[in-house]
C-alpha cells in the first residue's frame, strides 16, 4: 500500500488557518465575546462603577461619569420630546467637546443613528451628507455658523446650537466671550440651544436595541477616493471593535487609564479607538477641540497619560517640536499609529522619548475601523500594518474575480469579522462591488493593494486606485514616499501619478521640508537621492516642494487633492 502524498494546502485554507495566531501577545484571545448589549451601555458600565471619576477633561472643566451619563439620559428625553424615534438621524457637526459625547450617546438611547461630520466641511458638503441620510436634527457649533445655515437641506427639523463656552471652567468661558466673541447663532423656528435640552428630566433606561442590525452609526468615508459614502455601522460593529482593541491591549483593570483625546471624533479612528474606548475603560480622556502640541505635551506631564491613538503626522510634530525635551513624556505606554504609514525613522525616535510602545495598525471607516495592529509586547515588524485582531479573518483576493490569492503574491486586502459594516447606506450597486463570497463567509473588498508574508503578518503595498502604471511597470506610490522619507530634509511626501501621452502615466512627488532644510535643497537633489535607492522605473520624473500637504480632518495626507489640482493645472497649461 502505497504512502500518501501530503496534500498542498489550497490558498483559502492558509488564510483560513490564522498562521498570525502565534505572533499573538500572551493573554491575548484568539476570539472575543460579544454581549447582547447596545453601544451606550458602555457609558452605564462604567458610571455605575466609577460614578466620580472624570470621564471628560476639556481645558479644565472635568465631567464625570455621572455626569456624563446624566445628560445624555436628559439630552435623550427631549430628542423623545421632539419626536425622535428609533432609525432617525440625529447629526453632530461638533470638534472633540462634552457636547460631542452628550448628543453621541443620548442619540443612541433613544434608538437614533449618530451621524458625524467633519468640521472642516463646506455647506455643499454639509448638504450631501444630511440630505443623503435625512438627518432629522442637527447638534452645531456656533463657530460654523454661516456655513451650516447655508449647508441645511429642509429635511433637518430642528438644530440645536452650542459652543466651546458651554462647557469650559467659569473664568474661561467668561474670557472666551469676551476676546473671541463667538457669533450668534439663529433662534426661533427650527433652531434651538443644546444647553437648554439638557434642562428634561432625564430617562431611567435607554430603549432596547437589536445589536445585530440596528444601525448606531452612519460614518461617512473620507472622500479619499470620491464622493463620501455612509458606512452602516451596527451597535455590535462598534462594540466588537472597542473589545478587540480591549482584548489587544490587555489594559487589565478599569478605571486607571489616562486617553489623549485629540484625534477628531467626527472621523471612526476617534470614535472608537478614543471616545468608545476610552469610556469602556472608565479612563479619563483628555480632550481637545483641535490639535495643539504644546497642550498636548503639557497634558501628558500633567495628567500622566497612559495611551495615545495618533497619526504619523501628530508623532513628528511632537518629536520634531522644539520644547520636546521640557516635557515629561514617560507616562505614556501604549501608542497606536494609523490612517497612513508611520515611517520607522519616526516611531523610533518617538519611542526614545518617550518609552511607550508605538505600533502601527490598520483599519478602515467600513470596519469600525480597527482590522490589523502590531503585537504591543511581540514583534512589531516596520512596513506592517500587524496582524489581524481577535475574531477576524483577512486574505488576499484577486482584485477583478472572487479567488483568494496564494500567501505571499500581491493583491486587495480583504476582511470578515464581527466589525464589519452592514454596507453602504442607500447604495446597493456599491455593496455589490465591496462585498464578496467565499468560502462560506462574507467578506469586505478594502480597496488596498497588500501582501501576507508566511508568518501571518501584512503589509499595504497602495490603495489600488493610486498604483501608477508607467510605460507598463505598475509603480507603488507608497514605495517612493517611504524612500522619499529616508531623506534627512524631508518632513512629508506624496507621490502621485501624473497623466502623460508616451508613458500613460509617471510618478511625481509633493514634498514639505523640515524647517532647517528650508530654502537649502532643491528638487534636483531629491531626485537624485530616490534614483540611488529605486529602481529608474520608480523614480520620480518631478519633486514639488510645498509649505504643507493637503490632509483630511484626521490628518492623513490627500493623494486624491494633489491629483486634483494636478490635473486641472494641466487643463489650464496652453499646449
Amino acid at each position: 500500500m502505497g504512502v500518501e502524498e501530503p496534500r498542498e494546502s489550497s490558498p483559502s485554507e492558509i488564510y483560513l488557518s490564522k498562521p498570525w495566531l502565534k505572533n499573538y501577545d500572551e493573554g491575548v484571545p484568539h476570539d472575543i465575546e460579544i454581549p447582547n448589549k447596545p453601544l451606550y451601555w458602555i457609558l452605564e458600565e462604567s458610571a455605575s462603577k466609577f460614578p466620580n471619576r472624570s470621564a471628560l477633561v476639556f481645558y479644565g472643566r472635568e465631567v464625570s461619569y455621572m455626569e456624563l451619563l446624566d445628560k445624555a439620559r436628559r439630552f435623550a428625553t427631549y430628542l423623545k420630546s421632539i419626536g425622535v424615534d428609533k432609525g432617525d438621524v440625529v447629526g453632530i457637526f461638533l470638534p472633540n467637546s462634552p457636547q460631542f459625547a452628550i448628543a453621541f450617546y443620548g442619540a443612541l438611547m433613544v434608538g437614533a443613528t449618530v451621524s458625524p461630520m467633519n468640521v472642516l466641511y463646506s455647506p455643499r458638503e454639509i448638504h450631501h451628507q444630511l440630505s443623503d441620510n435625512k438627518a432629522k436634527v442637527l447638534v452645531a457649533i456656533d463657530l460654523f455658523k454661516d456655513k451650516i445655515v447655508a449647508g441645511l437641506p429642509d429635511s433637518v427639523e430642528k438644530v440645536l446650537w452650542t459652543g466651546i463656552q458651554d462647557f469650559l471652567p467659569p473664568l474661561k468661558s467668561f474670557l472666551y466671550k469676551i476676546f473671541k466673541k463667538p457669533p450668534k447663532p439663529p433662534s426661533g423656528g427650527v433652531h434651538g440651544r443644546f444647553m437648554d435640552a439638557l434642562k428634561s428630566e432625564p430617562i431611567s433606561q435607554g430603549v432596547e436595541v437589536d445589536i445585530e442590525n440596528d444601525i448606531a452609526a452612519l460614518m461617512y468615508t473620507g472622500g479619499t477616493t470620491g464622493t463620501p459614502k455612509g458606512a452602516m455601522l451596527t451597535h455590535k460593529n462598534l462594540l466588537a471593535n472597542v473589545l478587540q482593541i480591549d482584548a489587544w491591549f490587555k489594559r487589565g483593570v478599569k478605571g486607571k487609564d489616562v486617553f489623549i483625546g485629540v484625534l477628531p471624533w467626527f472621523h471612526i479612528y476617534g470614535l472608537t479607538a478614543v471616545l468608545n474606548s476610552g469610556v469602556h475603560k472608565a479612563a479619563t480622556i483628555i480632550v481637545y477641540a483641535r490639535p495643539d502640541i504644546d497642550e498636548i505635551m503639557k497634558d501628558i506631564q500633567k495628567y500622566k497619560a497612559t495611551v495615545f491613538h495618533g497619526v504619523p503626522t501628530l508623532y513628528r510634530m511632537i518629536i520634531n517640536h522644539p520644547k520636546v525635551s521640557k516635557f515629561d513624556l514617560t507616562s505614556l505606554e501604549v501608542c497606536i499609529s494609523g490612517a497612513e504609514p508611520l515611517p520607522k525613522a519616526v516611531a523610533e525616535r518617538f519611542m526614545e522619548l518617550t518609552g511607550a510602545k508605538l505600533r502601527e495598525g490598520y483599519g478602515l471607516t467600513e470596519t469600525s475601523p480597527v482590522t490589523h495592529v502590531n503585537p504591543i509586547e511581540g514583534e512589531a515588524r516596520y512596513g506592517s500594518i500587524g496582524v489581524p485582531v481577535p475574531s477576524t479573518l483577512a486574505a488576499i483576493a484577486d482584485p477583478e474575480e472572487d479567488r483568494i490569492l496564494p500567501q505571499g503574491e500581491v493583491g486587495e486586502l480583504i476582511v470578515s469579522g464581527p466589525q464589519v459594516m452592514r454596507g453602504y447606506y442607500n447604495r446597493p450597486e456599491e455593496n455589490e462591488k465591496v462585498f464578496m463570497e467565499c468560502c462560506g463567509m462574507r467578506w469586505l473588498r478594502t480597496g488596498d493593494m497588500a501582501k501576507m508574508d508566511e508568518d501571518g503578518y501584512f503589509y499595504i503595498v497602495d490603495r489600488k486606485k493610486d498604483i501608477i502604471k508607467y510605460k507598463g511597470y505598475s509603480v507603488f506610490p507608497r514605495e517612493i514616499e517611504e524612500v522619499l522619507y529616508r531623506h534627512k530634509c524631508v518632513r512629508e511626501a506624496a507621490v502621485i501619478g501624473v497623466p502623460h501621452p508616451e508613458y500613460n502615466e509617471y510618478p511625481k512627488a509633493f514634498i514639505s521640508l523640515r524647517e532647517e532644510c528650508k530654502g537649502k535643497i532643491t528638487p534636483e537633489e531629491l531626485i537624485e537621492f530616490a534614483r540611488e535607492n529605486l529602481a529608474p522605473y520608480k523614480v520620480p520624473k518631478e519633486v514639488e516642494i510645498r509649505d504643507d500637504l493637503p490632509k483630511s480632518g484626521v490628518g492623513k495626507i490627500l493623494r486624491r487633492v494633489l491629483r486634483e489640482e494636478e490635473l486641472k493645472k494641466r487643463v489650464q497649461e496652453p499646449s
